[in-house]
């Protein structure tokens, strides 16, 4: 039996340990499922067997990711003791994404989890589970595993997918701006290069980093200037295809900087932004005319 399949064990055990968020009518289930947690955290630091099995419903069961599977508490009992007979002093560490409660005796639970053994390669995999009570107590009823996942923001960044490529400034002399986007990361991140050019001479250029801000539910992005300045900004929907993105940064010289960017998805093959209400250490500056840019193909 894989070690994976006993990580995915403790993950379920570990619901009030890890991120999920409480439900305001589960609060005393929380709480007995946290116990339920530290118990079982508790009999795995101490490769005990038995005291996980019973953990499980009498008829709870679990499959791995290969498809090997164990039913019932002596199988599950068994399949613990080859696992620790082989893997002294593993430990656990799982990422919960998601609990809930769909009916009083019932819970779900998805994530991931890793196994680290000493002297050998962590395993990790993706997980589900059904808890069940009974008698007042919750028991493992299933688990089941798939191939681990790294998670992604790819859904959460999808209104700014269009602007991976290359795109450049839409002149034909003078300035000219360029930058291309790309996902990195597991798609976690849209990361891209810029630079601008007089007359065929690099005058500016850096690079910006997009992701997901789960505490304000919107794009943030991290942009780093060639000359050592930085700034921060946060996307924020106005209308269909317009941003205003919020920036502060800091000069190389320390100055502080304000501006919003007014970022405008034209269609899928051009764009246009420009600065308003900017401010460099608490004095106004002009604005910036808007620049238009165009995908290369």
């Amino acid at each position: 039996m894989k070690r994976v399949l006993f990580g995915t064990a403790i993950g379920l055990a570990l619901v009030l340990v890890s991120s999920a968020r409480p439900q305001p009518d589960n609060k005393t289930e929380e709480e007995n499922l946290r116990k339920r947690a530290e118990a079982f955290v508790a009999a795995f630091n101490k490769g005990d067997a038995k005291a996980l099995a019973g953990l499980f419903a009498p008829d709870g069961d679990m499959v791995d990711q290969e498809g090997h599977h164990l039913k019932g508490r002596k199988a599950i009992e068994e399949g613990y003791q080859k696992f620790f007979s082989q893997a002294k002093g593993a430990k656990l560490f799982i990422t919960i994404t998601s609990v809930r409660f769909p009916k009083p005796d019932l819970a779900f639970e998805d994530g991931l989890t890793e196994v680290v053994v000493p002297d050998g390669a962590p395993s990790a995999a993706r997980y589900s589970i059904v808890y069940v009570k009974q008698e007042g107590q919750w028991y493992l009823e299933s688990v089941r595993e798939a191939i681990a996942v790294p998670p992604t923001n790819a859904g959460k960044l999808q209104e700014l997918e269009f602007l991976i490529g290359h795109w450049v400034e839409d002149v034909e002399k003078g300035g000219s701006a360029k930058a291309s986007y790309s996902w990195e990361g597991h798609r976690n991140f849209m990361v891209s290069t810029f630079d601008l050019t007089m007359k065929d001479v690099s005058v500016a250029g850096g690079t910006q980093w997009i992701s997901w801000d789960e505490s304000v539910k919107k794009p943030r992005a991290w942009t780093f200037v060639f000359n050592g300045g930085f700034a921060e900004g946060v996307w924020t929907r106005d209308g269909e295809n317009n941003w205003k993105i919020a920036i502060t940064g800091t000069h190389r010289d320390g100055k502080k900087l304000t501006a919003t960017n007014v970022f405008t998805k034209i269609d899928d093959d051009h764009v246009s932004f420009r600065f308003i209400d900017r401010t460099l250490d608490g004095k106004s500056l002009p604005d910036v005319k808007a620049v238009k840019m165009k995908r290369v193909k």
